[in-house]
């Protein structure tokens, strides 16, 4: 089952900064079990655009869509067989410790 994780900053972090894990590890364990199938880190939210439509108007802005003080810093494609093994994918994330980590499956459309 694919899963996105989104890598977010949170506004409060482990206080016990030195128990983070090597992010580098994180992506080439997770690489070499077939369990990343592709990730990266965003630019800054500042660097954002945000495009709507409304009635038939194009609306663009600059800036992430809503003004939050946690924003999302990168992302990864997951392959895990469930959820469970997502949870245990994410919590082994540096940003687990420093940030958070939201994980959603992809929509079944064919349904």
């Amino acid at each position: 089952m694919k899963y996105m994780m989104l890598v977010c900053t949170d506004v409060e972090p482990d206080p016990e900064p030195g128990n983070y894990p090597d992010v580098e590890v994180w992506v080439a364990e997770n690489d070499a079990a077939g369990r990343r199938l592709q990730g990266a880190q965003l630019a800054p939210a500042s660097t954002a655009t945000t495009v709507r439509v409304r009635n038939g108007q194009l609306l663009v802005s600059d800036g992430p869509f809503a003004e939050v003080k946690e924003m999302i810093v990168g992302f990864d494609l997951l392959e895990c067989a469930d959820l469970d093994e997502a949870i245990e994918v994410a919590r082994a994330h540096p940003m687990a410790w420093a940030g958070r980590i939201e994980i959603r499956p992809f929509a079944d459309v064919d349904q």
